[in-house]
């Protein structure tokens, strides 16, 4: 075997004449990198909107008013299927991702459930520092990011699958 002569000073063998010999990625795992890479972000938001409805709970707690057992179930219902979809995200576990998807959908769509039962003002509105500003803001931006989230989830559960074959 001839040995290869350094390029200015590179080492034998990174001076790219062994591009033939170099395997090619597929790209199905280059977008599976990708979709976990945007479902970790998207799963800190959802971490995020949770925390918001939890600080309106124990705000609501603290002025002695009983909050809606529809909003604190949401809330139970969310951290658990976030654990889930964490654990899915990182192990690259198909089933758990698929519990993921549909318990946080069945979460936010409680703390929609939520807000069409609360007696909701206008003039809660105008004023930026209302409790229930604070709980409309987090179930609007938990719905955008949630929508962001099954569609990353179930691209990455596709793309998680080995390929069919031809038969």
């Amino acid at each position: 075997m001839n040995q290869r002569t350094a390029v200015r000073g590179r080492p034998s063998g990174t001076d790219g004449s062994d591009f033939s010999y170099r395997m090619v990625v597929d790209s199905r795992y280059t977008k599976v990198a990708k979709a976990k890479s945007r479902l970790a972000k998207l799963i800190f938001a959802q971490v995020v909107t949770q925390l918001m409805m939890a600080a309106n709970v124990f705000v609501s707690l603290s002025k002695n008013e009983s909050p809606y057992r529809v909003l604190v179930s949401s809330l139970a219902i969310g951290f658990v299927t976030i654990v889930a979809g964490e654990l899915g995200r990182k192990k690259s576990r198909s089933n758990f991702l698929k519990f993921y998807v549909f318990g946080s959908s069945m979460s936010i769509l409680l703390s929609v459930a939520c807000l069409g039962i609360s007696n909701l003002q206008l003039e809660a509105f105008q004023n930026f520092t209302s409790l229930e500003t604070l709980k409309v803001a987090a179930v609007l931006l938990g719905f955008v990011v949630q929508l962001f989230a099954i569609g990353i989830s179930v691209s990455l559960i596709k793309n998680m699958a080995p390929p069919k074959r031809a038969s």
